[in-house]
């Protein structure tokens, strides 16, 4: 695999803005550590993508297991109305609940 390959540098603006984008909290002795680990990572996605994959199929599943699925079909009695003489409030089939957001 080429070694040439353009990487990123991460530096701590970055890990700060991503941070924040994140909503994360990172100490500050942390931050040079984060950015060479990032730095490390793109470097990897770089030399991934410089592998000629040309007439390699992809793989959907390496061991080309098939789900086996049940049939799709009714198995209960639609109990609705009792369900909803237990609810509080309803409204033309729905439930009713408090409003939480403003």
């Amino acid at each position: 695999m080429p070694t040439d390959v353009p990487v990123m540098q991460v530096d701590q603006e970055v890990v700060l803005t991503v941070a924040e984008l994140t909503q994360l909290n990172i100490d500050a002795q942390d931050i040079d550590s984060y950015a060479a680990d990032m730095t490390k990572v793109l470097a990897l996605v770089a030399q991934m993508q410089s592998v000629d994959t040309t007439g390699i199929e992809p793989m959907s599943n390496p061991l080309d297991a098939v789900q086996r699925l049940r049939p799709d079909e009714v198995t209960e009695i639609n109990q609705r109305d009792a369900f909803q003489k237990l609810a509080p409030e309803t409204d033309a089939g729905f439930y009713l609940v408090p409003r939480v957001v403003e």
